[in-house]
């Protein structure tokens, strides 16, 4: 399971993984209070992908590309290109 250490690549890994089969692609979100880290995982039970932070200026993109998946998620279109429009 990667950790990565940069949120561009973590980013371009998550969304690659999503458009390749949205059906079983699931995010996870966990905050730890004591420890002040914020994780989020993306997962499809064979490729496992992490970024965790304690930066509070990574909570907002975090929180920018956990609803753009969101979006694509509950969207009736077709998913090709819809993640480029950043």
């Amino acid at each position: 399971m990667p950790v990565f250490q940069t949120w561009d690549e973590f980013a371009r890994a998550a969304e690659k993984l999503y458009l390749t089969d949205p059906m079983k692609v699931r995010v996870v979100l966990k905050y730890r209070h004591c420890d002040g880290n914020l994780c989020i995982k993306v997962t499809d039970n064979a490729v496992c992908l992490q970024y965790k932070t304690d930066q509070a200026q990574d909570v907002k993109k975090i929180e920018k590309l956990h609803g753009k998946l969101m979006r694509l998620m509950v969207s009736k279109e077709t998913h090709s290109g819809a993640m480029e429009t950043d």
